[in-house]
């Protein structure tokens, strides 16, 4: 989709000036002679003219689909409810967004068109299910199902958050406390080893790193940053990433407990795309993009391309060895009981419990790494800087 924008005149020779969405030139100048529009100048946006630079958060997405599945559930037009929900915004480029929105579909836009002239400001779920509610003329149900779905993710998006806050701050501690070890206890100590030759190993490598973090801090923070900086621009790098993405799922412990947690999020994009009438394929596409993972993504490819010819969903997915087999049964049962949606949504509703409790065992998991790398270095410091001592004091009293 391009975006163009124009100025034209009408058939009482009123100047008109907007924009519009179409594929082409073409389809561009079709749209204007349907409305009756007589065209004096155009220009199409470039894709960086088009970017959206801001994304609405998925609590954001829960509240406006909720506010706009009331409103048309309540009987208001689409345009009277764009209205009144830009008008609710309390961000400002929301609301230019919802603003923005709200121009179009008065001009004669569709509201899916209008979403896609937003760039990334909304996921493609979202533009999807969209689409398919004009399509079946049921706009109100889907943003109710769309208000679900936020509502499942915004909870364990919250639920992750919070089950790490111990873990962060645990995190923190054992950082502060060793440089306080080793930049003003360990200092203390140095007087009591001046002199003395026969320092253990450790207690050497203790005041070496000592000395180099009083003089050489910056070297730290600049080599922590850069390893930061490395990490996150090798998981914008595709071979990368999709190893990244493949070791998710598949190493030990941690990998059982992010399946469960895709289940969850894939069983309810699935049951919501399936059940609004969109075709499976493309269904497919959807639900597993929509998990962020480049290894589910290429896995599926395989997927999507066995049910275009004939395959059955469930026999296309125990392939790709991502999910756990009582949930390909489960797809399986829905699929000879032709009520795929329904036993996908009850599934999605199961799963989502699971991966609530997989979330506190993954916390589980981080909570003693960090307690063991606290208790680690304070026990490294304690095997060097005791013989020290006991070394030094021994010569004192020799003397």
């Amino acid at each position: 989709m391009s975006r163009f924008s124009y100025s034209a005149k009408d058939a009482d020779g009123t100047t008109k000036k907007g924009t519009m969405v179409a594929e082409n030139d073409r389809e561009f100048s079709t749209k204007m002679r349907d409305k009756g529009l007589m065209l004096t100048g155009h220009k199409e946006s470039t894709s960086e003219e088009n970017k959206n630079t801001y994304k609405f958060k998925t609590k954001e997405l829960a509240f406006n689909c909720r506010q706009l599945s009331a409103m048309l559930t309540s009987g208001l037009t689409l345009v009277k409810a764009l209205d009144i929900l830009s008008k609710e915004q309390e961000n400002e480029k929301a609301k230019k967004i919802w603003l923005d929105i709200y121009e179009q579909v008065q001009k004669g836009e569709s509201f899916s068109k209008a979403l896609e002239m937003q760039g990334d400001a909304f996921p493609i779920f979202m533009k999807a299910m969209v689409n398919a509610g004009e399509s079946s003329g049921s706009l109100d149900v889907i943003m109710k199902r769309m208000e679900q779905h936020y509502d499942k993710e915004n909870k364990l998006s919250n639920t992750i958050k919070g089950a790490m806050i111990y873990p962060i701050i645990l995190l923190c501690l054992s950082v502060v406390v060793v440089i306080v070890i080793f930049t003003f206890i360990m200092p203390i100590f140095e007087p009591l080893f001046e002199g003395t030759d026969n320092l253990n190993p450790i207690a050497k490598f203790l005041m070496a790193f000592s000395d180099f973090l009083k003089a050489r801090w910056y070297v730290v923070i600049i080599v922590a940053a850069a390893l930061v900086g490395g990490i996150k621009y090798a998981s914008t790098l595709p071979d990368v990433r999709y190893k990244m993405d493949m070791y998710k799922i598949t190493m030990p412990k941690v990998g059982p407990l992010m399946v469960k947690i895709y289940t969850a999020r894939f069983a309810r994009a699935l049951s919501s795309l399936y059940s609004s009438g969109i075709p499976m394929v493309e269904c497919l596409e959807r639900s597993s993009a929509i998990l962020n993972n480049l290894y589910v993504t290429e896995k599926f490819k395989q997927v999507v391309d066995e049910v275009k010819q004939g395959e059955t969903l469930s026999s296309a997915i125990i392939r790709t060895e991502i999910f756990e087999s009582m949930f390909c049964s489960i797809i399986y049962v829905g699929e000879e009981a032709g009520a795929l949606d329904d036993i996908l949504a009850k599934s999605a509703a199961y799963y989502e419990e699971e991966s609530d409790s997989a979330v506190q065992r993954l916390v589980g998991l981080i909570e003693p790494i960090m307690i063991i790398f606290l208790g680690c270095t304070i026990g490294l410091i304690l095997a060097g800087i005791y013989p020290a001592i006991y070394d030094s004091l021994s010569g004192l009293e020799n003397s």
